[in-house]
């Protein structure tokens, strides 16, 4: 008797998903809980595992299907099967023992194994720098950069051809200039989506202020040891601005509420979504309850999310939700943007690049490390004054630091 291999239940938002990749095929034997396949929603990527021990009899849905939760995509049937990790049988003849077998290796996120099946690398080459030797995105990316070093090392060791040797044929005819057409992935449909649908269906403004980073950065670098040391975080920027954030949200609740259809919808907490890169593209994980959340729970829960986004291991509810956005161009090197809001949310503030400026103080001209903020909102519910006095309050929390511990 067989057993379907049905795609699990999508969260309320989600409504199908593409697979992405099989890992095993007709006729292997699976263990339960083994990873039989990804598929990718347009927020993550999300792992099927095996209901049961068993043998895979049918794959009913191919790679690139879109399929929806539920759908029968395979079939399980009982037995053993062939097994890709199985010893061979003259191993077994020659009477190796059973426990000279290499332990099995960690197994790789779905990031990685993009990554590793993109460049056609052997994983067992790649030196892992995660817990139990687990292989991160950032091991690969250093394992194809040695690669390519060491090509080119070569290839400049190598003897200069003759001169009668024929050249090698162009990749592309003359007169023709390259191009590459790829499918585009489900995350940046759905952002290309969202993007365009949000721009279509609110009415966006963007207000704009500078603030002087001087105070919180001599804060940090007189405590960042101490911090450190007590707390086994970095104290960071985003800390400072999601503390900022969430008090200036208390005060100007409009821009931490949403419309839903013809209601204003107030929000009694503060979930605030931190824009990140990732090598899916850009995903906004929410970091929740931020007013009940010290520096150091900040800084933790910030680098967690970080994590996960670089390795693939996002789940849907750390993307889901989220009252309030935080984007920070300024690691790229941005100096000024207009950022575009994250629906249904009402508002988004941008952080940019600190850079040295002279600016007037009491009267005289002085060189202050200044960023500019950004806070783009939805004028259908967030006014202007609004607006610019939530800015304004971030600016003043900034500028002096105390105020955020005596809650002033």
């Amino acid at each position: 008797m067989s057993t379907d291999i049905k795609i699990p239940e999508l969260p309320e938002s989600v409504a199908d998903a593409t697979i992405v990749t099989w890992h095993k095929q007709a006729g292997e034997a699976v263990r339960r809980d083994e990873v039989l396949l990804d598929i990718e929603t347009d927020k993550v990527v999300l792992e099927v595992p095996a209901p049961q021990d068993g043998v895979i009899d049918e794959i009913l849905a191919p790679e690139g299907e879109v399929v929806t939760a539920g759908q029968v995509v395979g079939k399980l049937g009982a037995g053993k099967g062939t097994s890709k990790t199985e010893k061979p049988a003259e191993d077994k003849a020659a009477g190796k023992p059973e426990d000279s077998a290499p332990a099995e290796a960690p197994p790789l996120s779905p990031a990685v194994r993009k990554l590793v099946a993109e460049h056609d690398l052997e994983p067992s080459a790649i030196e892992g720098s995660g817990r139990d030797g687990r292989i991160l995105k950032e091991d690969v990316l250093r394992h194809v950069e040695q690669q390519d070093a060491a090509k080119a090392s070569e290839k400049t060791a190598a003897p200069a051809p003759r001169a009668e040797a024929p050249a090698p044929a162009a990749s592309t005819p003359p007169g023709q200039r390259a191009e590459r057409r790829v499918p585009m992935t489900r995350l940046r449909a759905r952002i290309a989506e969202r993007l365009l649908e949000v721009q279509k269906s609110a009415a966006i403004l963007t207000t704009f202020n500078e603030v002087n980073m001087a105070p919180v950065m001599d804060m940090r670098a007189r405590h960042k040891e101490a911090f450190e040391k007590r707390h086994g975080v970095r104290l960071g920027f985003m800390s400072f601005f999601v503390r900022a954030a969430t008090e200036a949200l208390k005060r100007f609740p409009e821009v931490n509420a949403s419309i839903d259809g013809k209601d204003i919808v107030y929000h009694g907490y503060f979930d605030i979504g931190i824009a990140v890169s990732s090598p899916r593209g850009l995903v906004v994980p929410v970091l929740r309850d931020t007013d009940g959340l010290s520096m150091a729970e900040v800084e933790k829960g910030i680098n967690e999310l970080g994590e996960k986004a670089k390795s693939g291991g996002l789940t849907m509810d750390d993307l889901t939700g989220g009252t309030f956005t935080i984007s920070n161009g300024g690691v790229f090197g941005s100096l000024l943007s207009t950022p575009i809001i994250n629906p249904p949310q009402s508002a988004i503030l941008g952080m940019h690049t600190i850079q040295e400026r002279p600016v007037a103080e009491k009267g005289q001209v002085v060189i202050r490390p200044m960023m500019y903020l950004a806070l783009s909102y939805d004028h259908r519910l967030v006014d202007g004054r609004e607006a610019v006095q939530f800015l304004v309050t971030i600016k003043s929390l900034l500028e002096d630091p105390a105020k955020l511990l005596l809650d002033v």
